[in-house]
């Protein structure tokens, strides 16, 4: 576990082109929107920079790509980023299928393919975290690195819990599924930022929200199949990441690498953005995928 000096010191050095950004407009929004296909489904994502090795972001469950809206400036000209919608959420179709973690792979794929993008680093967020495990059960000569962001990379037993993966049915399910994210919020979540989570999530559809949760939890999904590149499980602080959970990941990830964010929800990147970037600057930095002395510009 990266140790709370070393993080303060790159939370400093990481504030230096965080402020610098933050008295410009963010690239994300400049970025043209594009559209790849999976299935005969358009898909939306954004390029920026130019590259054949991308870091891709992935987002969570009833999320969409402005969700790491937060982490491009800080990577802005040291590598290429491709944020994407997956299929069912932001600006992609959202057509009557099952949104299983292939599908939603295969869709990263797509998007990789059409940008040219040869080797990824892969930043999923949650639901985006065994997304980017089953395009690494896909592609393991095209991923580079994954970064876990607050979610489990081994099983924790919710696969077997129908009233679990069932909970969003009958007439009052938006009013469940807003309870349900309203949980993930901590006191680092503004009113602005709950709004946004909000708004968000209770506008993808009953039909891609309920077919995600579920096949999120399929059994497939949670194999302990081994992880045979770098790993960044990057969480927030919580009593469920146990030193048993750890020992558990380390098995099938050796090269794993645990950072946990104290005082964050569950969406850490856009709570404490500096913190995040850091973190990931550290990871990045430490494989080579960024030169070292790019975070102290």
């Amino acid at each position: 576990m990266v140790s709370s000096r070393a993080l303060a010191v790159l939370v400093s050095l990481a504030s230096l082109p965080t402020s610098a950004a933050a008295a410009r407009a963010n690239p994300l929004d400049a970025a043209p929107s594009r559209f790849a296909a999976v299935d005969g489904y358009r898909v939306h994502y954004k390029s920026l920079g130019t590259g054949r090795t991308a870091l891709v972001f992935i987002h969570g469950w009833t999320c969409d790509l402005t969700f790491f809206r937060e982490q491009v400036p800080a990577f802005d000209g040291k590598i290429r980023m491709i944020l994407l919608d997956l299929p069912g959420h932001g600006q992609s179709d959202k057509p009557q299928v099952a949104y299983t973690m292939d599908f939603f792979a295969r869709a990263v794929d797509s998007v990789l393919l059409d940008a040219g993008v040869s080797k990824a680093i892969l930043v999923g967020h949650s639901m985006g975290t065994p997304v980017a495990r089953q395009f690494y059960r896909l592609h393991p000569k095209e991923t580079l690195g994954i970064v876990a962001l607050d979610m489990p990379l081994r099983s924790v037993g919710l696969e077997r819990d129908e009233a679990f993966t069932g909970q969003f049915t009958g007439p009052d399910w938006n009013a469940k599924q807003a309870k349900f994210v309203e949980g993930m919020f901590s006191s680092a979540t503004t009113p602005a930022l709950k709004k946004k989570i909000l708004d968000t999530s209770t506008s993808v559809p009953h039909h891609v929200m309920t077919s995600a949760f579920r096949e999120v939890w399929v059994p497939s999904v949670w194999k302990d199949d081994p992880i045979g590149v770098p790993v960044l499980a990057l969480c927030a602080a919580s009593p469920i990441w146990t030193a048993e959970y750890e020992a558990g990941v380390k098995k099938l990830a050796p090269q794993v690498r645990f950072v946990y964010i104290e005082g964050v929800g569950h969406f850490l990147q856009l709570e404490k953005p500096a913190e995040v970037n850091a973190a990931l600057a550290g990871f990045l930095e430490s494989n080579g995928w960024i030169p070292a002395r790019a975070s102290s510009r």
